[in-house]
């Protein structure tokens, strides 16, 4: 039996990938890097998301009984940690302000929290409306 997520929660969830999203994409927008520095900042975010929903989503397939190949599961993980450690080297090879590195780092790490969260409150949702029918 599967319980809906309170809208409270799916709406923290919600906030949470739009401000990290946001405050990354205005950081870079704001930037005094060049066009190829913000694109691999970019790059290494979209990645880290994509990264983040397919981890969670293979994830719940297993708990679930559901069909994950190892090898996909591993490349799931493999990705996520990828993503973080490439933010990590260029933020620590990065010619910026100590607060900028973090500022870049917690809003990366906001809008992965933001995307694993609406991820599994999308997917908690559409198992309670299957369980109720």
């Amino acid at each position: 039996m599967y319980q809906k997520p309170s809208s409270a929660f799916i709406a923290a969830s919600w906030v949470a990938l739009g401000i990290g999203m946001i405050g990354y994409f205005v950081g870079l927008w704001r930037s005094d890097m060049v066009l190829n520095e913000k694109g691999y900042y970019f790059t290494v975010l979209m990645f880290g998301l994509f990264a983040v929903v397919s981890l969670q989503k293979s994830v719940r397939d297993r708990l679930e009984g559901l069909p994950v190949t190892d090898i996909y599961y591993g490349i799931c993980w493999f990705s996520t940690l990828l993503a973080i450690l490439l933010l990590v080297i260029g933020l620590w090879n990065a010619t910026m302000l100590p607060s900028e590195k973090g500022f870049y780092a917690f809003a990366f790490l906001l809008g992965l929290f933001g995307a694993i969260t609406v991820q599994k409150n999308t997917r908690d949702t559409q198992a309670a409306e299957k369980d109720k029918s």
